[in-house]
C-alpha cells in the first residue's frame, strides 16, 4: 500500500492541473486515470480533437471561398477523410504525452485503472489499495442522451463518435443547438454534410446574450446549416446505415419525420461519478446529481474534496483549471481563490464568440442600469483585409460608475479578444480605462478598444 498526501481521480484538465499544483506545492502526489492516456475528455475525445477538425475545415472553406480573391488561383483541394483523422489523432498524441512528461518532471504517480474510494482516506486502483491524506475528485461528465435513443457511437453518436466517423456524412441531423452540435455540425457542413439542427428552444445557445445568439444563427444559416426550433425529438429509429428522426414541432403539435446518415446527439453532459462508490461513503449530492462542496472544494466527508465538471458551475475545461489549482492550494494549507464571475466562454466556430461576465437579459433582470458599447468588425481594417468582418464586440458597463460588467463577441478571434476584457475585469476596470489604452494598428483588438470608446464619448471608426 502506498501512502500519498493526495490522490487525484481523474486526468482531465481539472486532474492533471490539480496534480501539478499539489505536487509544485510540495506535496507526495498520485493521480488515478483508466485511459491508455492522459487528459481526460478534453485532450482525447473533446475540445482538441474538435478543434483539429475546426481548423481543418476551415482552411478547406478559405481555399473553397477567398483564395481566388486574392489572388490564389489552382483547384480547390480535396478532401482526403482518413489523413484528416490521423492529423487529429497526431494532435491528441502530442498533447496527452505532454501531460505525461509533465506528470515525470513532477514527480507524478500514474496510478494506472479505475478508481474507488472505500472508506475516507482510501482509493482502490484496480487490486490495490493506496492511502491518502487528501483525495480531490475530478472524474469530469458525460453526455446526456434523451428518452428513447439508444447511442451506438456509429448511426446515432454522441460527440466521441463524431470526431471519429469513418466518412463524412450526406445528411446529418444535430439534436440541440448548444456549443458542442454547433461545433460539430459547423465541422460536418464545411465538408460538405447536409446539416440540420433541431432544438427544443425557440433559439440557439441557451444562457447567450440574445442579440449575438440571432446573429451567430443568421451567419451559420449562410454557411449552410439549417435550424428547427422549438421541436421535441421524440425518437430515433437506426439501422446499420440510416436512422429517422421524429420530432413534433411545439407551435401546433404536428409531428415531422427526418432521415439522416447520422445522428448527433448534443444535449449536454451530465457529471460522472459512477463507480467511486459515493453513495457508501455518504457524500451528499445535489438534485442534478453533482457532488455538493462548500467554497474550499471541501464534500461533506472530511478529506474529500471535488472540482470541475463533477461539481456545480459551467463545464468548462478552464474553469476545471481553475478549481484545480485552487483545490491545491485548500489542501496545502493557503488560500484557493477563484473568481466565478470572470469565466469566459468560446464557441469555436467561423466566426468564433466569446462571452464573460453578464447578458443584457441577466441585467434586465437583475433591475441594474447598464450602458452598451457596440462595435462591429466591418469598421475594423484587419478584419476586412481577411474576409473576417462579420460579427460585433459589446461591452456593458454600469450606467453610473462605468464598470465593466460583461462583454459578448462574435467575430474573428473572439476567444483571444474576450481575454482582455476579462484581465480588466479582474482589476475592476471601467469601460474608460479600456478606451484609455493604446492598442495596436491594424488588429482585431481595435474593435475592442473601439466598443469601450462606444460607452462613453462614442467609437471612431463607426
Amino acid at each position: 500500500m502506498a501512502s500519498y498526501d493526495v490522490i487525484v481521480i481523474g486526468s482531465g484538465p481539472g486532474g492533471y492541473v490539480c496534480a501539478i499544483r499539489c505536487a509544485q506545492l510540495g506535496l507526495k502526489t498520485a493521480c488515478v486515470e483508466g485511459r491508455e492516456t492522459l487528459g481526460g475528455t478534453c485532450l482525447n475525445i473533446g475540445c482538441i480533437p474538435s478543434k483539429a477538425l475546426l481548423h481543418a475545415s476551415h482552411q478547406l472553406h478559405e481555399a473553397e471561398h477567398n483564395f481566388a480573391k486574392m489572388g490564389l488561383k489552382g483547384k480547390s483541394p480535396s478532401v482526403d477523410w482518413k489523413q484528416m483523422q490521423a492529423y487529429k489523432d497526431d494532435v491528441i498524441g502530442q498533447n496527452t504525452k505532454g501531460i505525461e512528461f509533465l506528470f515525470k518532471k513532477n514527480k507524478i504517480d500514474w496510478l494506472k485503472g479505475w478508481g474507488s474510494i472505500p472508506a475516507p482516506g482510501q482509493v482502490k486502483v484496480g487490486d490495490e489499495t493506496h492511502e491518502a491524506k487528501h483525495i480531490i475528485i475530478a472524474t469530469g461528465s458525460e453526455p446526456t442522451a434523451l428518452p428513447g435513443i439508444t447511442i451506438d457511437e456509429k448511426v446515432v453518436v454522441t460527440s466521441e463518435g463524431a470526431l471519429s466517423l469513418p466518412k463524412v456524412p450526406k445528411k446529418m441531423v444535430v439534436i440541440g443547438a448548444g456549443v458542442i452540435g454547433l461545433e460539430l455540425g459547423s465541422v460536418y457542413a464545411r465538408l460538405g454534410s447536409e446539416v440540420q439542427v433541431i432544438e427544443f428552444l425557440d433559439h440557439i445557445t441557451p444562457g447567450m446574450d440574445a442579440e449575438v445568439s440571432k446573429q451567430f444563427r443568421r451567419l451559420l444559416s449562410k454557411q449552410g446549416l439549417s435550424f428547427t426550433l422549438g421541436a421535441a425529438v421524440q425518437k430515433v429509429e437506426a439501422t446499420k446505415t440510416k436512422a429517422k428522426v421524429t420530432y413534433q414541432l411545439r407551435k401546433d403539435d404536428s409531428e415531422v419525420v427526418v432521415d439522416a446518415d447520422v445522428v448527433l446527439v448534443a444535449t449536454g453532459r451530465k457529471p460522472y461519478t459512477d463507480g467511486l462508490g459515493l453513495t457508501e461513503l455518504g457524500v451528499e449530492m445535489t438534485d442534478r446529481g453533482q457532488i455538493r462542496t462548500d467554497a474550499r472544494w471541501a464534500t461533506n466527508v472530511k478529506g474529500i474534496y471535488a472540482i470541475g465538471d463533477a461539481i456545480t458551475g459551467p463545464m468548462l475545461a478552464h474553469k476545471a483549471e481553475d478549481e484545480g489549482m485552487a483545490a491545491a492550494e485548500v489542501v496545502a494549507g493557503k488560500h484557493g481563490h477563484v473568481n466565478y464571475g470572470v469565466i469566459p466562454g468560446v464557441i469555436y466556430t467561423h466566426p468564433e464568440v466569446s462571452n464573460v461576465g453578464e447578458t443584457e437579459e441577466s441585467l434586465k433582470d437583475a433591475g441594474r442600469a447598464y450602458k452598451v458599447g457596440k462595435f462591429s468588425f466591418m469598421g475594423n481594417g484587419r478584419a476586412k483585409v481577411n474576409f473576417a468582418a462579420d460579427g460585433f464586440v459589446k461591452i456593458l458597463a454600469d450606467k453610473d460608475t462605468d464598470r465593466i460588467l460583461g462583454a459578448h463577441i462574435i467575430g474573428p478571434m473572439a476567444g483571444d479578444l474576450i481575454h482582455e476584457i476579462c484581465v480588466a475585469m479582474e482589476f475592476g476596470a471601467s469601460a474608460q480605462d479600456l478606451a484609455m489604452t493604446c492598442h495596436a494598428h491594424p488588429t482585431y483588438s481595435e474593435a475592442v478598444r473601439e466598443a469601450a470608446l462606444a460607452c462613453g464619448d462614442g467609437a471612431i471608426h463607426a
